[in-house]
């Protein structure tokens, strides 16, 4: 590891002197909206990604990334200030009542255009502004364009290609029986509608390789690919129950695959953990400028980065779904705090009852008394205030040891190590909510027009719900 890094500040591209912005490289992240590390080069069967894969076998890959947020407009408020997101009252999804960042944090673009860069930000075929979903309000325009073609002569550019897939509705398989076979968390019951969704989810990832090449060869077609350092990441996890919108790995873990142009090694697996404000941290010392000290990301390419030992995440309301849950993770366990243990898991969502078919699944066969084993402990009334997880022996998270006398100690030092994060961080979530009523009618209201737009009433009853999802995903005709 001190190889690599050594080879790192050899290279002219990763300079932290006074350097000016001609001889700044470009920086380009290239962000995937909800995905996992089901990808060829994290050794997931049954899914093509020649793209990314040789991008990560040019670069360096990290196993261990994870975001702040198991949801995008928290997440990427943290990401793009390299501060926590219960840093700056940017933790709950889709704030209604917006704010300007409290001083002295501001977007890592503020600092950049500031150093001469220019910025971009586009869709995944960079034809189109590309999603942003910060949870904060900023002064005038922050991107230059859509994409780097209009800068001045010789200007590095700061591109943001915002790339949907794999985020929902995916992109429709043309075999469903592509999944019938692959590996699927343990925590999911086994049934086709699980199995067409999952072959769905993995055509999108293809789709999502396919723009990623897309990128890279228009790099090099202009010259820039051997002057552009390039981030590939997720934005947080898969877009399924349990994962997305929730603390569990299949929430937080993301691929992360970085390109350093005139690198001397090619094909490094990291196994450090990361945060995802790790990246923003990261970004701006690869420019040449310095770490500012009220940023809570690290610079995993400086010399001095070991690791983190533990990572932080958060999860707040997301839509209409009122909740307050923390985690912090080592390499080795994972504690979670619910703050609202009343309430359980599967609480009403109108954004988790619209997009996972998987929970409807679960749902009737609970009913028909027929959900057993890992599948079962998310569909309990309640949960409890504290879960602890060891990843070592329960990758999938599913068997819960806080009550195990033989984790005590751990037990007991994850708690105190969350406490300090918490406070230490001011954490927001611990104030009220401005406007939350208003915030969740309108959530509702968008949520149920969707349930009408279907067909459905919002309280449709899990069999009658089934059915649609069989003809939705064609599972009625195989």
């Amino acid at each position: 590891m001190h190889l690599f890094r050594t080879l790192v500040l050899l290279t002219v591209f990763y300079v932290t002197t006074a350097i000016s912005a001609a001889e700044r490289p470009n920086i380009v992240w290239i962000i995937a909206d909800d995905l996992s590390p089901e990808l060829g080069c994290y050794g997931y069967q049954g899914v093509s990604t020649p793209n990314i894969d040789r991008l990560a076998d040019q670069g360096h890959r990290y196993t261990e990334a994870f975001s702040t947020s198991p949801v995008c407009s928290s997440s990427r408020s943290a990401f793009i200030t390299g501060v926590y997101q219960t840093a700056t009252g940017t933790h709950h999804h889709r704030t209604e009542v917006k704010r300007p960042l409290p001083s002295p944090v501001v977007p890592i673009l503020t600092l950049l255009k500031d150093a001469g860069y220019y910025l971009s930000n586009s869709n995944s075929t960079m034809t189109r502004p590309g999603k942003t979903d910060y949870n904060f309000t900023t002064q005038g325009q922050v991107f230059d364009g859509i994409d780097w073609s209009m800068r001045e002569k010789g200007q590095p550019f700061f591109a943001q290609i915002q790339i949907h897939e794999p985020h929902r509705a995916f992109i429709r398989a043309k075999d469903l029986a592509r999944a019938d076979d692959v590996e699927i968390p343990s925590y999911y019951p086994e049934h086709p509608v699980i199995r067409a969704d999952w072959a769905n989810y993995l055509a999108s990832i293809e789709t999502l390789d396919q723009h990623v090449g897309a990128v890279v060869q228009r790099l090099k077609d202009e010259g820039e690919f051997d002057k552009t350092v390039i981030f590939f990441f997720g934005d947080h996890g898969r877009p399924h129950y349990r994962d997305k919108q929730w603390l569990y790995d299949g929430g937080l873990r993301v691929p992360l695959v970085v390109h350093l142009p005139g690198h001397l090694s090619s094909g490094v697996v990291n196994n450090d953990l990361v945060s995802l404000i790790d990246v923003s941290a990261t970004t701006i010392a690869v420019a040449g400028l310095p770490v500012p000290e009220w940023m809570d990301g690290q610079d995993f390419l400086s010399d001095d980065f070991a690791g983190r030992t533990m990572i932080f995440a958060a999860r707040d309301r997301c839509g209409d779904a009122v909740d307050r849950i923390r985690c912090v993770r080592t390499d080795s366990f994972k504690y979670i705090r619910n703050d609202f243990p009343e309430l359980p898991y599967t609480q009403r969502s109108g954004y988790k009852e619209l997009q996972y078919p998987g929970m409807t699944v679960a749902r009737v066969l609970k009913q028909q008394g027929k959900l057993e084993g890992p599948p079962a402990h998310f569909w309990t009334e309640s949960r409890p205030a504290e879960e602890l997880y060891d990843l070592n022996a329960d990758p999938d998270e599913t068997n819960n040891v806080a009550d195990d006398k033989k984790y005590a100690k751990v037990l007991a030092t994850l708690r105190n190590e969350l406490d300090q994060w918490i406070a230490g961080t001011n954490d927001y979530g611990y104030q009220p909510e401005p406007q939350l009523q208003e915030t969740i009618e309108a959530s509702r209201k968008w949520s149920n027009g969707a349930f009408k737009r279907r067909g459905l009433s919002p309280d449709v009853k899990p069999d009658v719900y089934l059915n649609w999802w069989e003809k939705e995903l064609g599972v009625s005709q195989r």
